[in-house]
């Protein structure tokens, strides 16, 4: 006896009807697990940056706390990556305390402004925020107070005249403990810390006992290239 097609059309649109909820079930499902992945990825926490410092008396590695203090890492960053510390040399090393780098004006070794200078005017990416900072008035950034990291042995620490946001691409590494030195100390030195040495930690030693004059290296110690991985 021949089926009854009649019979079996409300079967085949029942199978339909939940062949596409199915679908549709699915798909949420796919959405679903799409979007939890992106809320860990963008939840999860990434590692900070990682600088290079290509001396010519060794290289130093120092984790860049981007999480900490945005503002000042991103200013560091973007200094980096556009080459700003590449051929500069350290102008000030004094054994048991630090080493001081970042002047614009020490490219060359012997020049009476080494240490007075610093970045142009102008505008960078927040790097964690999205963010627009400036530098203003002779490319100076807005003082970061934010994380209480003291001015421990091996610490990236912000240079400045002693007036509020006066910092901009000169910094120092100690190589002592100065808690004299920390923003949140009772002392009137406003110094924020914005990173770590990880490895090089000799080097950065070496460097603050060389021989010098005025606390400037009497051979003069180059930096050669600052890189920065992980961003």
């Amino acid at each position: 006896m021949l089926p009854n097609y009649d019979d079996l059309g409300p079967i085949q649109s029942k199978e339909k009807s939940t062949c596409i909820e199915t679908n549709r079930a699915l798909r949420f499902l796919k959405f679903q697990r799409s979007s939890c992945t992106l809320l860990i990825i963008l939840n999860s926490k990434m590692p900070n940056p990682v600088a290079t410092f290509n001396t010519t008396m060794g290289v130093i590695k120092a984790e860049i706390y981007l999480d900490r203090v945005p503002i000042t890492a991103s200013n560091f960053i973007d200094l980096a990556k556009t080459g700003f510390y590449n051929g500069l040399h350290f102008h000030r090393v004094i054994p048991d305390f630090m080493n001081q780098f970042g002047c614009p004006n020490s490219k060359d070794p012997n020049s009476r402004s080494a240490g007075t200078g610093g970045p142009k005017d102008g505008e960078f990416l927040n790097l964690k925020t999205g963010a627009t900072e400036k530098r203003f008035g002779g490319g100076n950034i807005k003082d970061e107070l934010i994380s209480k990291d003291s001015n421990e042995p091996g610490t990236l620490s912000m240079a400045n005249t002693g007036q509020p946001n006066s910092g901009g691409s000169q910094f120092f590494m100690n190589v002592a403990h100065n808690d004299f030195l920390d923003w949140f100390g009772p002392g009137e030195s406003k110094h924020p810390v914005f990173g770590k040495i990880i490895s090089g930690y000799d080097t950065c030693v070496k460097i603050s006992q060389v021989p010098t004059r005025n606390d400037n290296p009497r051979t003069p110690i180059k930096m050669e290239s600052v890189t920065v991985e992980g961003i």
